[in-house]
């Protein structure tokens, strides 16, 4: 098992990790737990310390055995095959190739290692590879939280925002702009322009005007424009879902299969289990001549 340091990273190249042809290379799974440590402190100390490493690594890093060997001089290729098909079993990686489309319309498959910092179990890749994981635009994922963005302020907020610019006694403050932002989203739906808005807001002022917001609030619903019907229009066909097809290999050799077929993400004989048995050998092209040759002479000695 590992012990306390199981998520220090192991020794690195003085070179930048490399990245993938464009479209391959790593992807982070969805629906991960926040990074903290001991994240992998189940894995064996050698599994844990590479595992670390990949979870640090960007979108699209490639992380083949040959380049994680180059990167990695503690380890080498043989240790790090054995170490990725451990973190596959454990839930924490698959290989998946999947079909996408190119910008000039013709298919195109890549290869992608799907990382996940939280264990997955069988059915959840497999749920994956069924496109039933949400996923982030084409597919690629999310690791970590992204921070937090302010809320964009919308076309009625900046215009009342900006209301002070074309009439300074009708500045208003953030507090008003965000009480009357409604009112004046209801004036843009029913058609009027952010210059119509502007205009209603500030022409024929009172000489002197102590409350902007209040003033602006009974304007807003006073001068409120008509609804204006909308022209009856062709319906449009909805979109259809894009389906991506994905086709999961074995972490070890790569040999492609049904996801039930690779448990752990690992096929078969890479797990050392003996292939199965089809059934006797049917007859040899010497065996099937010898054959047609013994027939040939019976029917010539049974004739009269």
């Amino acid at each position: 098992m590992a012990d306390e340091d199981s998520n220090a990273a192991p020794c690195l190249s003085a070179l930048p990790h490399p990245s993938a042809a464009p479209g391959y290379g790593k992807r982070s799974a969805p629906d991960q737990q926040r990074s903290r440590p001991g994240d992998f402190a189940h894995l064996p100390r050698r599994e844990a310390s590479i595992a670390a490493y990949l979870d640090r690594l960007p979108e699209g890093a490639d992380i083949s055995v040959k380049t994680l060997a180059k990167v990695l001089p503690d380890y080498g290729q043989c240790a790090l095959r054995t170490a990725l098909r451990r973190l596959s079993e454990a839930g924490h990686l698959r290989r998946v190739t999947e079909h996408h489309t190119s910008d000039g319309g013709s298919p195109l498959w890549v290869t992608r290692t799907y990382f996940s910092r939280t264990a997955r179990d069988d059915a959840w890749w497999m749920a994956l590879c069924a496109g039933n994981v949400p996923m982030t635009d084409d597919g690629e994922t999310s690791a970590a939280d992204p921070p937090r963005q302010p809320r964009p302020h919308s076309r009625a907020y900046a215009t009342l925002a900006a209301l002070g610019r074309a009439e300074p006694r009708m500045t208003l403050s953030a507090a008003d702009c965000a009480s009357l932002e409604a009112f004046a989203e209801e004036w843009l739906a029913r058609g009027a322009t952010p210059d119509q808005l502007v205009a209603a807001l500030t022409s024929g002022l009172p000489t002197a005007i102590h409350h902007p917001g209040r003033l602006a609030r009974s304007r807003l619903l006073a001068k409120m424009p008509p609804v204006v019907a909308a022209e009856p229009t062709s319906p449009v066909p909805s979109a259809k879902p894009v389906l991506r097809l994905r086709i999961m290999e074995c972490t070890v050799c790569r040999a492609p299969g049904r996801p039930e077929s690779l448990p752990g993400g690992v096929c078969g004989p890479c797990r050392g289990e003996a292939p199965p048995d089809h059934g006797p050998a049917g007859p040899t092209a010497a065996q099937v001549r010898a054959h047609v040759r013994h027939l040939r002479r019976t029917v010539a000695v049974s004739r009269p």
